[in-house]
């Protein structure tokens, strides 16, 4: 049984279109790799702009090894160059009893 994740993502400026692009590339590539399901990705923004994405991986030990990868460190450089990882906790919708987000 495969483990769900959300990710957070705050653009830097004038960098949103750069960071969709990279989440466009980051599950083929997991996938190519086996380290994600091929459950569809939901991706949403929060008011303050942080771009959320909800996914799935294959199991603790694909997380494991997506960190030896050097193909996923290499995806990670490219989501640092055009944001930072926020967590969900520091938006202000996970502080509501249903968050709700903009579908992106």
């Amino acid at each position: 049984m495969g483990l769900i994740s959300v990710a957070a993502f705050r653009p830097r400026a004038g960098q949103e279109a750069a960071l969709l692009g990279v989440l466009d590339d980051r599950l083929p590539l997991l996938r190519r790799l086996g380290l994600a399901t091929e459950r569809a990705e939901v991706r949403m923004r929060s008011a303050d702009g942080v771009v959320v994405s909800v996914s799935e991986w294959a199991s603790q030990e694909a997380i494991d090894r997506a960190h030896q990868s050097p193909e996923v460190h290499e995806l990670w450089a490219r989501f640092d160059a055009c944001s930072t990882f926020v967590r969900l906790r520091e938006l202000g919708e996970a502080g509501e009893m249903f968050a709700t987000f903009e579908a992106v």
